[in-house]
């Protein structure tokens, strides 16, 4: 009698997160991916890379906003597993890290004074980001289209659409 080949007990996810692979095993183990675990909480919790927020924690604030593959994605509505294969770009991905510059949209928001307590700001500029990079040349109305699922409390939107612009004049998705 042949043995029925056994299948492993735990299943194995992968992703790259800002160029590195990583693989998880799914679990509810201590050092295990829970199969219920947010995408925003496996970066924050498993990879360190706090800069993805969590605040609402249900879609409505994109302050977890992340690239996947490139398109802009709230990372608290997405599940770790549905991202198998996938390409994430969290706001510690831009920039150059060979160099140590800032990325020039980044450089933008400063230059605008377009951030407060910076709670919302990493989400403003995914967003952002993921805009530059499908529309080099976006009008403002654009900008605001893009950037309306990202709320903040304590700025003024007109300094965020006038750095996301100043970085468009600049060639900001370099």
């Amino acid at each position: 009698m042949v043995p029925t080949p056994q299948k492993p007990s735990h299943s194995i996810i992968t992703l790259t997160v800002n160029g590195e692979h990583h693989s998880f095993i799914l679990g509810e183990g201590p050092h295990e991916v829970s199969p219920s675990q947010t995408l925003a909480q496996t970066l924050r919790e498993r990879l360190g890379l706090t800069g993805t927020k969590i605040s609402c924690d249900h879609g409505a604030c994109g302050s977890c906003t992340v690239l996947m593959d490139g398109k802009a994605v709230l990372s608290c509505m997405l599940l770790t597993v549905e991202c198998e294969g996938k390409e994430i770009t969290t706001i510690e991905g831009l920039g150059d890290p060979a160099t140590g510059t800032i990325d020039p949209l980044q450089q933008s928001f400063i230059d605008h004074t377009a951030f407060q307590c910076g709670f919302c700001t990493p989400g403003i500029i995914m967003s952002a980001k993921a805009l530059l990079t499908e529309t080099p040349s976006p009008t403002r109305n654009e900008v605001q289209e893009a950037l309306a699922g990202n709320f903040c409390r304590c700025n003024s939107h007109y300094h965020v659409l006038d750095a996301v612009m100043a970085a468009v004049k600049r060639g900001g998705n370099q």
